[in-house]
């Protein structure tokens, strides 16, 4: 499952869980019929035993069946901890039209399916949930209770007005508050649109003191590119509102399209440049595009760290 047509389709179900599992499911079946066949997606539970360890934790099931030495893992032995951080903020409610699936909910999928892929890789995971202050910050765990923990805060971001409209977003505020917040090496993949309150170079102070608190981080830039960024709105009077503030504006897309759209390619330009020298990963994630646009990311940014 990889289309946001589909996941309109198995919204009916009401179980984030089981369309996580559906759309990484997809995904590693395409996976495997793309040049990076072989990618390696699944991670054992066991290591082999080093001698001299304890033997309190061998695995002498598996000894009786393979005459081998095998520890089984643990929580605190995962690869990886990972943060997922989530822009909850009325601009992200966009499109603000109840039969398409929003940057909110596009986010939300991409998360949950994401914790259903560190799972399967053993991988610990936690959440935080922002809009002009951290909402919902958990620890980085494993184990199955935590698991269902984080689909349930995610899956409540999926209910009708779970999010209200002038829901501003502090997003500088909150990376410095996260970056004070997680004391052991993480990544941290965070999904954001970037509308803020404050100036640009307060988003790069932040995103630069988690990098200089040796965090690894992946932005998702979610938007919708069609409407955001080519400005395909058709030639008549239309009326734009911020969700965030509330405020109207009455205007032909035709009188601006041109100079908005110079514009938002200069953000954006600016935006990746920084991102490089910070050695950030910036990866844009489209909500028309499929779920491969952020999973396969995640998975070369894990392949590189570990």
């Amino acid at each position: 499952m990889n289309s946001l047509e589909e996941i309109v389709q198995y919204g009916q179900f009401d179980n984030l869980e089981f369309i996580a599992s559906q759309i990484v499911s997809g995904f590693i079946t395409g996976l495997h019929r793309s040049p990076y066949h072989g990618f390696s997606v699944e991670f054992a539970e066991h290591r082999v035993y080093n001698t001299g360890e304890s033997t309190k934790h061998v695995d002498w099931k598996l000894y009786a069946r393979t005459e081998k030495l095998f520890v089984k893992q643990y929580e605190e032995e995962t690869n990886l901890r990972s943060y997922i951080v989530l822009d909850t903020s009325s601009s992200m409610l966009f499109p603000y039209q109840s039969d398409k699936v929003s940057k909110l909910h596009f986010s939300v999928y991409c998360a949950a399916a994401l914790i259903h892929l560190l799972r399967k890789q053993r991988d610990a995971s936690g959440i935080c949930l922002f809009g002009d202050r951290i909402e919902t910050l958990t620890d980085a765990k494993l184990n199955s209770t935590h698991i269902q923990m984080l689909y349930a805060h995610l899956q409540g971001l999926l209910q009708k007005g779970a999010i209200p409209l002038n829901k501003p977003t502090s997003t500088a505020e909150v990376l410095h508050q996260l970056a004070d917040t997680i004391h052991k090496r993480s990544l941290v993949v965070i999904f954001t649109d970037m509308f803020s309150n404050g100036n640009r170079e307060d988003l790069f102070s932040a995103l630069q003191h988690l990098r200089y608190n040796k965090h690894e981080i992946i932005l998702f830039h979610v938007k919708d590119k069609r409407m955001e960024e080519n400005f395909e709105f058709s030639n008549r009077p239309h009326i734009f509102v911020d969700l965030e503030s509330g405020r109207e504006i009455k205007f032909s897309p035709n009188e601006i399209r041109e100079t908005y759209k110079q514009q938002i390619a200069a953000f954006y330009q600016d935006l990746k440049l920084r991102c490089g020298q910070f050695q950030i990963d910036f990866v844009e994630a489209d909500i028309n595009e499929s779920f491969q646009h952020v999973l396969l990311p995640y998975l070369l940014k894990r392949s590189k760290l570990y």
